[in-house]
């Protein structure tokens, strides 16, 4: 552990609901919830607004709906939050090359190894900085913590929420961890803490006070020496600026378990498609596809199939996934199906056996692409008409708005942009109304593009020197 607190740990505030509030004036202020909104969805984020009424993350729409009626319920836009989390992981960059990100919205920084603060005032100065330029580069906040070793940084984040910096300042560790909890600590589970429990062991004290030889015995060699060590405050764990991904999938779960195995087969080869899609967007291939299928009773089985060589060939992928699938009973219905690609490689070898296997059974060169009959080649195809909460839409005489909701053949939509003040006009339509169609989104920030690049100068505006927190923010010692 280090003797000053140069560990940046950045949590974004209630991330996906922050940037819908962001995008959209009449939500500020206002419970929001973002996930599945169907009678299987599950909640990916809540707003703070809505945590206070017992909504989770992890938790059943069904559930935050009763906890919460008057929420406002969106589907994910998961481009949006892409985009601003490519800004935020860009200001990281610039702090130092050793980033290690978590997931779209956390991630840590080892300061010191690009040169950014060596002290605990000067780790203060950066994080305080970071916090503004987020702040005015995306419209959303985030939380910093910063501390000298990683677990003690990713709680001091924890304790700042929401929009706050901690700095847990070197000697103090042991203090502040004391009273937590033992699931506080990595590696502890529910498992590993109903141990814990059965031993009359509940805070980080007990468990420090209880020795590693008695957490050896009860929890093993290894484990029981390694939860020791992070209760003392040990964490020798570096910041990894690579965490190499072993898998790429999708997956989706039915509103209502399907049965008809065509319709089963249709959505597989989707999936294998949007597979493919994201496997490119990665720059990625790879040898090994995965069938993953939960059925009605919820029990969930995984197949695989390893090629020859990697691929990011959607026909070789989805032809796999078929052959996975015609392994699988599913005649009693199916709750969710997905697919993935595995063994993940940089480059990708053509699998050209497989390729000639196809061009065999075509028997004939790739058909025509499909038009309605008497319709041109390049007609324009028909408008996505799925209005679903949260979308954005544009309308040719009102402008861009987002979906509120839609049912008995309307929509309502609420004409409002990020940049409002007030909230925006709402107005009723015919789900086919011809001048209604799915929008682009806009950017959160005024003068900053939604398609801007984000590792660009231009995207990444100075703050003044010293930097600052931004309205509202707090700091603690």
């Amino acid at each position: 552990m280090r003797g000053q607190p140069t560990i940046l740990h950045l949590d974004m505030d209630a991330f996906y609901a922050s940037v819908e509030q962001a995008a959209k004036p009449s939500l500020r202020g206002k419970a929001v919830v973002v996930g599945g909104i169907g009678p299987r969805g599950v909640v990916a984020t809540a707003s703070y607004e809505a945590r206070v009424f017992g909504v989770r993350s992890a938790m059943p729409t069904a559930q935050a709906r009763r906890l919460c009626p008057h929420g406002a319920y969106l589907v994910p836009r998961f481009e949006v939050y892409r985009s601003v989390s490519e800004r935020v992981m860009a200001l990281l960059a610039r702090l130092s090359p050793l980033v290690e990100p978590l997931s779209l919205d956390e991630a840590f920084v080892d300061l010191a190894a690009g040169g950014s603060a060596g002290t605990a005032a000067e780790a203060r100065a950066v994080g305080e900085r970071l916090r503004a330029e987020i702040a005015a580069v995306t419209g959303v906040t985030g939380s910093v913590g910063l501390a000298g070793a990683k677990m003690l940084a990713k709680i001091a984040s924890e304790r700042a929420k929401p929009d706050g910096l901690v700095l847990i300042a070197p000697g103090t560790e042991r203090e502040l961890l004391a009273p937590l909890t033992v699931r506080t600590l990595p590696g502890v589970g529910p498992a590993t803490a109903e141990v814990l429990r059965r031993a009359g062991i509940h805070t980080i004290e007990e468990t420090v006070r209880a020795g590693e030889a008695e957490l050896t015995r009860l929890l093993g060699k290894a484990h029981g020496a390694g939860v020791f060590r992070m209760a003392c405050g040990v964490d020798d764990r570096p910041v990894v600026a690579e965490r190499e991904g072993k898998s790429i999938s999708v997956e989706d779960t039915f509103q209502v378990d399907v049965t008809d195995r065509a319709r089963i087969r249709f959505e597989v080869r989707g999936l294998a498609e949007r597979c493919v899609t994201r496997l490119r967007a990665a720059g990625r291939s790879g040898r090994t596809v995965v069938l993953k299928v939960r059925r009605y009773d919820f029990s969930t089985l995984t197949r695989s199939e390893t090629l020859r060589g990697p691929t990011d060939d959607p026909a070789v992928v989805r032809e796999a996934a078929e052959r996975l699938l015609e392994g699988v009973d599913t005649t009693e219905g199916v709750r969710l199906l997905g697919v993935g690609v595995s063994a993940l490689a940089d480059f990708t070898q053509e699998d050209l056996f497989a390729q000639s296997e196809r061009a065999a059974a075509d028997g004939a060169p790739a058909p025509e692409p499909a038009r309605a009959p008497g319709g041109e080649e390049n007609e324009e195809p028909a408008p996505d008409r799925t209005w679903l909460p949260g979308l954005d839409v544009r309308h040719e005489r009102y402008g861009p708005g987002w979906v509120q909701g839609s049912g008995v053949g309307r929509v309502t939509v609420r004409f409002e942009r990020p940049e409002d003040r007030a909230p925006g006009r709402v107005r009723t339509f015919p789900v086919d109304d011809p001048e209604l169609r799915r929008g682009e989104p806009l950017p959160l920030v005024p003068g900053l593009p939604a398609g801007q690049d984000s590792g660009s100068e231009a995207s990444v505006p100075k703050s003044p020197s010293g930097g600052g927190s931004s309205s509202g923010g707090r700091s603690s010692p």
